[in-house]
C-alpha cells in the first residue's frame, strides 16, 4: 500500500501561483511515478503532469508551460508548481501514485490521495 496526501491548495486569483504537495508514505517512494490529476465540478478526472523517480516528466499540453512537476525522494514528496492560474484550474487535485511507467491514463494508477481544492476566482 501507499498512503498519498495532498496539501497547498486554496483560492487564488487568476495570475497568481501554487505549490501543491504530495507526500508518500508505505512502499519504496522511488519504485513509483507519481501523477497529478484535476476534476472539475460535473466533468471527468483529468490528467495534469507526472514524474518518474529518475525525473522523467510528461505533461498535459492544456498546462504545458505554466506547471513544473519535481519530486524531492528524500522526502518522498511530488511537487506541482502552478504559475499563471486561470479560472479553468479551478478543481480538486489529486495526486496518485503508479507501478509502471508514467501514464495520463487515471487508470495506471493504483493509489489516490484524497485531494486538496483549488480555486482560481477571476
Amino acid at each position: 500500500q501507499v498512503q498519498l496526501v495532498e496539501s497547498g491548495g486554496g483560492l487564488v486569483q487568476a495570475g497568481g501561483s501554487l505549490r501543491l504537495s504530495c507526500v508518500a508514505s508505505g512502499r519504496t517512494f522511488s519504485n513509483y511515478a507519481i501523477g497529478w490529476f484535476r476534476q472539475a465540478p460535473g466533468k471527468e478526472r483529468e490528467f495534469v503532469a507526472a514524474i518518474r523517480s529518475g525525473g522523467r516528466t510528461y505533461y498535459a499540453d492544456s498546462v504545458k508551460g505554466r506547471v513544473t512537476i519535481s519530486r524531492d525522494g528524500a522526502k518522498s514528496t511530488v511537487y506541482l508548481q502552478m504559475n499563471s492560474l486561470k479560472p479553468e484550474d479551478t478543481a480538486v487535485y489529486y495526486c496518485a501514485a503508479a507501478s509502471g511507467l508514467i501514464s495520463p491514463g487515471r487508470y495506471d494508477y493504483d493509489y489516490w490521495g484524497q485531494g486538496t481544492q483549488v480555486t482560481v476566482s477571476s
